[in-house]
């Protein structure tokens, strides 16, 4: 009797219905007896095949049939089989709804069938049966191969020269299936040939977006810059998908593969990224809880080799140079695995996945898109080590000239006009060299302030000065509404906060220092397009961290620029550039967290506006010393909130905002309103202040340049001691030094939002620390040295030289002290540097 027309039979038909829908369908005992009406008790147990030689099973002592499950992998059930004599292996479809084009027991079957003839160990497949009425979904079946399968890859029990064997069976198996010829094996139509990244990519996006339950950072960053980064040129070959050590079958006696299992994710495609995958081990901990790794284990005491010297060894053996960007491979590998075991937590969700550790891989996705995040870094690293030198833009000339007006900084290739240099991997420098979208929108800001911003700052600073500057100015609430009806409106979420562009422009950090130094120009701009401190960190601490309740009472009113906000952290009896010292204490009580302190230096909180303070206290003063604080979001109209006093910078009370010192006396803020939760404040801190430093030092280089040009103004038009101050030597020295500076802080910052865009705000903090000590002090100086051009009127307030000055000269505290970033440039430098 052929094997399908057995299946077909009326008492195996009744066999595998009554079997097969209790146990795959229903409750998953360990062991169970079943009767099922038409014959004898059929028995199924749970069957663990892992690191040990794989049994022929006892005989059944009554009925024809024995079904063991597999508990080794997460996806497809798989079953030992005994029908009378024949040893047999089921392969089956999970029941219920699957995601699109997942499990596809189909292509596993036509693979292994192709591969068995190409010479490529595989199990012998003997049928497959679509009909989903037979089982409840489709299955093949194979034949029982015994053998070793090696669950630890760190191969305990073993001498390091068997493990070595191991390995380089495992390699050298790895290159026979992408050695394999494709129309030979008749597979030229198994995938698309050519992109397979660039589409692998946009796939694990799709199934990981079809089975969110949570947002993960880490998986939102992956998801923007994996398009980005992808690899110029790929081979195609037959691709396993999920090649690792536990998928391959060894002999019991040698170290030779006898088969490659589970190639329900073959296909079509990249060979490295095989490679890569294989590799992940390497890179996990050894008591991982879904795969042992080795980044604990001593490789060389064991035998093993690295992922360098066995990506090597591959090559060597496909006779292929080593590739560039490797941890671009291995990202993404890591971002694959993290998309897999969220689509198998959200089945264990509706009681779909097929194991019984399935519920534990919720925890696991966010961990292994942290470390394909840590592999991203790495290779924007490499990318940034090794951009060409060639091609450099040259500043052919520089006009910030008018009295008012700031001019153009333009800048042109010598041999190359085109914008070939502007993409995420490039530092662009120059706004010419800003992709079409955002030099656009870089010239349509600098249109609005030609027309609208210059000319309202004489209004503008006269308001300020007014007994009505404790109230918003009309003129500044009606360029708000053209610039929001412009487009020109919360330009400043980066993309990697933001990678839907759900609330701002998609900008990265490096495109939006371009604009942030137009707006830098005029003390006024910021707000009209509503990307000013404290308000864009206090927005960015609510996209980031924000609950979605918090984020719609808070986050949209912010949004549109209907309410304003401040952040509570500095206290008068403590020095509070470090964070760690705050003493303002928040405690339970009664279903509520109760607040009390005080505070001073509160940018933004004599603002009528003002609705939100976001407050930093500490939840648990005995705690370990960075996990004491915490961030509660403080309605504005809670009782004991009392404001003492406005502050003055250098006598000017910046209204309507201004700078106050408050007192929280028993505030009571409901337990939903605290962030992330109790001991995470100081994280939430830091991540909080990552772009507005680059805000900050962008719009000082903004106004400096402002500074620079009014100087400049003022020397071509001012007489002393016969001759015009133009053609004074000391002026002349002055002009230059300010161009020189100016262009050296512009470009370690611009360096430093590149590096964090491409790399990470982690590894981004010496240059961050860099820019903070260098771009306040060389603003104050600028600044100064127009001033002295002025005289007496760079003081008064026709100019906005003072308050330029005032603001660059406070930045050297409110962004932390020079001396903690001289500090913290210093270890880093001592620690990572020869």
């Amino acid at each position: 009797m052929c094997l399908r027309r057995l299946l077909q039979s009326s008492q195996l038909q009744r066999a595998w219905r009554a079997a097969f829908l209790k146990h795959v369908q229903g409750r998953r005992p360990g062991a169970r007896r079943w009767t099922h009406s038409g014959g004898g008790p059929y028995r199924a147990v749970i069957f663990d095949m892992g690191g040990v030689l794989l049994p022929s099973p006892g005989s059944v002592a009554t009925g024809p049939l024995e079904l063991l499950q597999f508990d080794h992998g997460q996806s497809n059930p798989t079953y030992y089989v005994k029908l009378a004599n024949h040893q047999l292996v089921l392969r089956k479809k999970p029941p219920g709804t699957l995601l699109p084009s997942a499990h596809a027991v189909e292509r596993e079957f036509r693979i292994m069938k192709a591969l068995a003839n190409a010479g490529v160990p595989v199990p012998k497949v003997l049928d497959l049966c679509e009909d989903s009425s037979v089982i409840g979904t489709p299955f093949y079946l194979m034949e029982y191969c015994p053998g070793l399968i090696y669950k630890d890859p760190s191969l305990p029990g073993l001498e390091p020269s068997q493990r070595q064997a191991i390995y380089t069976a495992m390699n050298r198996v790895l290159c026979k299936i992408h050695s394999v010829d494709l129309k030979a094996a008749g597979l030229e139509d198994y995938g698309k040939h050519g992109d397979y990244v660039a589409r692998q990519v946009q796939t694990w996006i799709k199934q990981y977006r079809a089975s969110e339950t949570s947002t993960i950072p880490a998986m939102e960053r992956l998801i923007e810059w994996l398009p980005l980064h992808l690899p110029r040129q790929q081979r195609t070959t037959v691709v396993h998908g999920d090649f690792r050590l536990d998928n391959l079958l060894f002999h019991p006696e040698t170290a030779e593969v006898v088969a490659v299992l589970d190639w329900e994710l073959s296909t079509l495609g990249d060979p490295l990224a095989d490679v890569a995958y294989n590799c992940l081990a390497h890179y996990l901990p050894s008591g991982f809880p879904i795969q042992p790794g080795l980044s604990d284990c001593d490789l060389t005491e064991l035998g093993i080799p690295t992922a360098e010297d066995y990506f090597r060894m591959y090559c060597l053996h496909m006779g292929i140079p080593p590739t560039e960007n490797w941890n671009f491979y291995v990202a993404f590998s890591f971002f694959r695995i993290a998309a897999i075991l969220q689509g198998v937590y959200k089945r264990s969700l509706t009681g779909q996945a097929s194991s019984a550790t399935a519920k534990q891989t919720g925890k696991l996705t966010e961990f292994m898109s942290n470390l394909a995040w840590d592999f991203a870094i790495k290779e924007g690293f490499r990318v940034f080590k090794e951009m060409p030198a060639t091609k450099p833009l040259t500043r052919s000339l520089h006009t910030w000239c008018l009295l008012r007006t700031p001019g153009t900084r333009s800048y042109v290739t010598s041999t190359d006009s085109s914008p070939a240099y502007a993409s995420k991997e490039a530092l662009i420098f120059s706004p010419e060299g800003l992709p079409p979208r955002v030099r656009e929108l870089y010239q349509r800001l600098k249109e609005f302030m030609e027309r609208h911003v210059y000319p309202a700052e004489p209004e503008l600073q006269r308001h300020q000065t007014s007994a009505e500057r404790w109230t918003p100015s009309p003129l500044v609430e009606d360029l708000k509404e053209k610039a929001k009806a412009e487009g020109l409106w919360n330009l400043f979420l980066p993309l990697e906060t933001d990678p839907e562009k759900k609330y701002g422009a998609g900008l990265t950090n490096m495109e939006y220092a371009h604009l942030c130094e137009v707006m830098g120009t005029s003390l006024y701009a910021p707000e009209i397009f509503n990307c000013s401190a404290p308000d864009t960190g206090n927005m960015e601490l609510l996209v980031r961290y924000g609950t979605e309740e918090q984020k719609a009472r808070w986050l949209i009113p912010l949004l549109e620029g209907k309410a304003r906000s401040c952040f509570a952290m500095t206290e008068p009896q403590v020095a509070s550039s470090d964070a760690t010292n705050i003493e303002s204490s928040i405690r339970e009580e009664d279903g509520f967290y109760v607040i009390s302190g005080h505070k001073w230096w509160i940018t933004g909180i004599l603002d009528p506006r003002c609705q939100l303070c976001v407050f930093m206290g500490k939840t648990d003063p005995h705690a370990p010393r960075h996990q004491q604080q915490s961030i509660l979001l403080v309605p504005m109209d809670t009782p004991g909130i009392k404001i003492i006093r406005p502050l003055t910078v250098y006598g000017l009370e910046d209204a309507p905002g201004g700078h106050g010192e408050v007192l929280f006396e028993q505030v009571r803020v409901p337990k939903e309103n605290m962030v992330l939760g109790p001991g995470r404040g100081f994280e939430i801190a830091q991540g909080r202040l990552g772009p507005g430093r680059i805000h900050h030092c962008m719009r000082l280089i903004g106004c400096s340049e402002r500074a620079l040009a009014l100087m400049k103004a003022r020397v071509k038009s001012r007489v002393a001691f016969g001759k015009p101050l133009v053609e004074q030597g000391t002026v002349l020295a002055d002009i230059a030094l300010s161009r020189v500076e100016i262009e050296q802080a512009r470009l370690l910052v611009l360096k430093a939002a590149h590096v964090m865009d491409v790399a990470g705000n982690k590894a981004a903090a010496l240059d961050i620390a860099m820019i903070k000590m260098v771009a306040p002090s060389m603003a104050s100086r600028v600044i100064d040295r127009a001033i002295q051009v002025f005289g007496a009127a760079g003081l008064s307030s026709n100019y906005p030289l003072a308050q330029f000055f005032t603001g660059a000269r406070a930045l050297r505290f409110a962004d932390g002290p020079d001396e903690v970033h001289r500090a913290a440039v210093a270890k880093m430098e001592l620690k990572h540097r020869s």
